[in-house]
């Protein structure tokens, strides 16, 4: 209509102009009500299949009455032929505008037919019947739950907690267990296009680490965040042979990735929180044969035992250093243990 009235626009008064652009509108509306082709169309049938390990999903364009006959054939076969049993209650059939549970993923088909500027100029429905992978906001609660690093209030509130098992761990350990839990959930779900609902997963889990510093400090978590802030971010710093190192809170955000281009990329939903729960710390300090007083190298270590931190008076040097370390023990070389007992290690 556009088109048929552009040679002689410029002739026509302004209230025409508006009689023509409102029409012109209607009819896009019209058009774009209009499906882009019969969905129940009886010669065109499609299946898609997808498996992983011994989890499968069907794609169906058609009826509900042949999912049913589909379900009803997988389950003959996989009886007669593989002696194998098809669990008919878990096997569900659920219709396009619903989300199908797939691999902790909710599958669902876009429904919105909001417009959106091609390149060209051209108002689309590019949504429309669109497959996107979600990730369902139980998925990252429990989670929450599972880490034990939340706990509910009677008014329904949520609240990080700390956790106390990590408290005799190092900092550095501390840290790269959270940020493997963080990472690894992300990585998982990177596919989702609401995978950015994870900062929630991210708040809980941070506070819920601050408060485990906090607590094997026995300090507050403002204090905790002034001690190892570094440029505004969370940060340890840790001795290494080539020299001092920094590891940050994970900061990289939740960005929604539409494909994974690389194919060996190892994706794991439960993080290996294994790889950073070194071996006892006794037992690093014994192989490493170096007196954590006077740092001599290459020499037989004695670990000198306490019963309790408390017992300590934090008046001695070394007694500070343990108190610090929230230790009870100190690797020592035979001299500095021989001094210590007879009270001349501060000396």
């Amino acid at each position: 209509m556009k088109r048929k009235c552009r040679e002689h626009w410029h002739t026509l008064d302004e209230k025409k102009k508006q009689e023509i652009k409102k029409k012109c509108k209607e009819i896009s509306s019209m058009k774009r009500a209009i499906s882009q082709g019969e969905p129940m169309d009886e010669n065109y049938k499609r299946l898609q299949y997808v498996r992983y390990a011994d989890d499968f999903i069907l794609g169906v364009i058609g009826s509900k009455e042949e999912a049913i006959r589909l379900k009803e054939d997988i389950h003959e076969f996989l009886r007669n032929h593989l002696g194998l049993e098809l669990s008919l209650d878990k096997t569900l059939i659920t219709h396009s505008s619903k989300a199908a549970k797939f691999l902790s993923y909710d599958i669902k088909i876009n429904r919105s037919s909001q417009v959106k500027k091609t390149k060209r100029g051209y108002l689309r429905r590019t949504q429309l019947g669109v497959c996107h992978l979600q990730l369902s906001k139980d998925i990252w609660f429990e989670k929450l739950l599972a880490l034990d690093v939340l706990f509910i209030t009677k008014e329904n509130t949520w609240k990080p907690k700390h956790r106390a098992y990590l408290i005799t761990k190092d900092d550095l350990e501390i840290l790269s267990i959270y940020n493997a839990e963080i990472r690894g959930l992300y990585n998982y779900f990177k596919l989702a296009c609401n995978v950015s609902t994870l900062n929630n997963f991210k708040y809980i889990m941070e506070y819920s680490m601050y408060k485990t510093f906090a607590a094997k400090y026995k300090t507050s978590i403002g204090k905790i965040r002034k001690k190892y802030n570094i440029n505004g971010k969370f940060a340890v710093t840790y001795k290494t042979k080539n020299g001092m190192k920094t590891r940050f809170l994970y900061h990289d955000g939740f960005r929604w990735v539409k494909s994974i281009k690389d194919k060996n990329i190892n994706i794991d939903e439960t993080p290996n929180t294994l790889t950073y729960t070194w071996r006892t710390s006794l037992t690093e300090r014994l192989l490493a044969e170096k007196c954590e007083w006077c740092e001599s190298k290459g020499i037989k270590i004695h670990i000198h035992h306490i019963r309790k931190l408390k017992d300590l008076k934090g008046k001695k040097l070394w007694e500070q250093q343990m108190i610090a370390r929230q230790r009870k023990t100190l690797a020592l070389c035979e001299k500095c243990h021989r001094d210590l007992h007879a009270g001349r290690l501060d000396g």
